[in-house]
Parts: C-alpha cells; structure tokens; sequence
C-alpha cells in the first residue's frame, strides 16, 4: 500500500478526499499527523497553489503529496472571494465570518444575478521535484442563497444552491456531495488517471 501526504490541515475537505478515494491501494496522511504546517500560499492561481502546497508537504514528509486549492468564486463580485474564499473576512478559516461578509456584499442582488461556482484543483505529485504533477479539476456551478440552509458540509456550503439536486450543499448528504461537488469531480477525474 502506498502512504500518500494530504497537503491540507482543512478537517472537512481531509474528510471527503478520504471518502472518495477510498478503495484506492493508499494510505492517505493528514500532514498535520506528521507535523507539517500548512504552506504559504503565495500562487495567482488554484493550480499553483495546490501545487505549492502539495510540494510543501512531500518536500517536508518525503512522500507522494495530494494537494487541493479550492474557492468560491462568485460571477457578480468579478469572481470574489476566489483564492481568498478561506481568508475572505481576515483570519484564515473563519467560515461564519466569511459567509456574513458575502452575505452583506450580495445584499439586495436579485436571485438570478447571484450565479457562483466552486472550483478545485487537485494536484498528485510522486516527489518534491516532480516535474510533471498529474493535475484534475472540478466546477460546481450553482447560486447564493439569502440565508444559510442545512447543518452538513463546510466552509461557504450552507449558503451555495446546488440546482441540479435542487438543495442546499449544507442539506446533501456526504456521498451525493461528494459525488456532484467540484472536489468529488476533480477527485473522480484524479482516480481515472491513476487507475482507480
């Protein structure tokens, strides 16, 4: 069985990469179990910086690492918060202080111009100095609710309308999010490369 590094200290998205990866010939390690603090993210864009943070952890654990940037990217705010989703409203993490900041930024906006998207990158890297990290990616197009919905998910979720189930993504169960959301995707598309 091969030990792969999860490039991510973010409880809930280390939950579902477990979830969906499950059955794959890997054991998957938080880096926090190994005493690695999250990386800087210092890119421009989500694949940059999920490759920063997946060379972070092989260089720092000196294993194969899966790293995950992923945001909320909402079409009448020119794609905000985006990169910034988790740091959104300052502290990094903060997910009722940045969901109010949205809110606030979207009041009065009428429902059909509050269209948003999650994006994810994913990035498996074999080394540090891997030159050719396998790359997949996700969307999950959908809109801003009014008001929080639901009790499930993480970050911005209670507050994303998924309409192709016609829920809220803090009201889907975990297998049918992880099966319709950007991470799912892009972590299904990952599967497919590496054979699983």
């Amino acid at each position: 069985m091969r030990r792969i590094v999860l490039a991510s200290s973010n409880a809930g998205k280390l939950t579902e990469m477990r979830a969906i990866l499950a059955g794959l010939d890997v054991e998957l390690i938080a880096q926090s179990d190994l005493g690695i603090c999250d990386a800087e993210e210092t890119g421009t864009t989500f694949v940059e910086n999920a490759v920063l943070k997946a060379r972070h952890a092989s260089a720092n654990s000196g294993l194969p690492a899966l790293g995950d940037d992923s945001g909320l990217c909402v079409d009448v705010l020119g794609g905000a918060p985006g990169l910034y989703s988790a740091r959104y409203a300052g502290a990094h993490g903060d997910a009722a202080a940045n969901i109010a900041k949205l809110l606030s930024a979207l009041h009065g906006v009428d429902e059909d111009r509050r269209t948003a998207h999650f994006h994810c990158s994913i990035v498996l890297l074999a080394s540090a100095a891997d030159p050719a990290p396998l790359i997949a990616e996700g969307r999950w197009a959908g809109r801003i609710l009014h008001a929080v919905r639901g009790h499930g998910g993480f970050g911005y979720d209670p507050i994303f309308f998924d309409p192709a189930t016609n829920l809220g993504a803090g009201e889907l169960d975990a297998s049918t999010k992880n099966r319709v959301s950007h991470r799912g995707q892009a972590l299904a598309g990952l599967r497919e490369r590496i054979g699983g």
